[in-house]
């Protein structure tokens, strides 16, 4: 017999490209739905917080500023990435959310195919919500969309790799980054898709992931002057009311929480919550009603 030891996964951030450990140094017990020990997972303080937001900011110039097909490739990417680790991911989140291994795999399975879904409307997404607009005067009047900036995901916390994936890919696949704040009871999928994140091409800083109390760290993040929205998903009802009182601040767009299947096909709803709509005008070059023109 081996009396080789096994070699135990450490858990971390993710934050601007690096996987730190919490700079207070705490961790916190994670367990399985029937209370078996999985792992430490570092909990999160308010300057990690901070630190996260500064990363994405410092990023948002870059991802922007991408080509959409670029940023296209790069989801899809990820995709590839966590196909090659299913069976990690198929484990993770059997043990997180208490599912047997075949149930687990068609999560997996659905999250992999979400992203491959929102990689496909990185393109596309200008041509549904932008146009020209119809007006009186001899100007052309565009409308395209932009995306809003930084904003804080407070992940579901029951569906830990699915309902993640489906409220990270639709904010970075429109050109923002985010500030993520994984289930607190269930945050190893969350740090384990950082490793993917971080090997997909993803510039450093346009995905932050950060475990441990979203009642701690929200509360900072929802008022933080630089974060330019809040997707509130994952908080309770006391917890969103706070966090949506705190963005007002500077007034941040806020995404309620509200009932939802993420099992279910998404539509373009989360694609279009944090864009801006930014509107050009320019003469047409036309003099007049002679219709002559210069």
């Amino acid at each position: 017999m081996s009396d080789r030891l096994s070699v135990f996964k450490t858990y971390k951030l993710y934050v601007g490209g690096k996987f730190p450990r919490s700079e207070s140094g705490r961790v916190y017990e994670v367990t399985d739905s029937k209370g078996k020990w999985l792992a430490n997972a570092p909990l999160s303080s308010r300057k990690d917080a901070r630190d996260a937001v500064v990363a994405a900011r410092k990023a948002f110039g870059g991802w922007s500023g991408a080509t959409a097909y670029n940023r296209g490739q790069i989801l899809y990417r990820v995709a590839e990435m966590l196909e090659g680790r299913r069976d990690q991911f198929v484990a993770e989140v059997a043990e997180a959310e208490g599912l047997s291994k075949s149930k687990a795999a068609v999560v997996v399975d659905a999250a992999i195919d979400r992203w491959v879904w929102y990689a496909g409307w990185t393109d596309k997404i200008a041509q549904i919500v932008g146009g020209a607009n119809p007006v009186a005067g001899p100007f052309f009047n565009l409308s395209t969309p932009e995306p809003t900036g930084v904003v804080t995901v407070v992940a579901p916390q029951e569906s830990s790799f699915l309902g993640l994936v489906s409220v990270i890919a639709p904010v970075i696949a429109t050109g923002n980054t985010a500030v993520v704040i994984a289930s607190e009871k269930a945050p190893l999928p969350a740090l384990s898709l950082g490793e993917v994140l971080a090997t997909s091409d993803l510039p450093g800083g346009v995905v932050n992931i950060l475990s441990g109390k979203a009642s701690e760290m929200g509360p900072h993040l929802a008022a933080h002057q630089d974060v330019n929205a809040i997707d509130l998903t994952g908080a309770d009802t006391d917890l969103a009311r706070e966090l949506e009182i705190a963005a007002a601040d500077n007034l941040k767009r806020v995404l309620r929480p509200r009932a939802e299947d993420f099992a279910e096909s998404p539509g373009t709803d989360r694609l279009t919550a944090f864009l801006e709509t930014k509107t050009v005008w320019h003469p047409t070059g036309s003099l007049g009603a002679s219709g002559s023109a210069y």
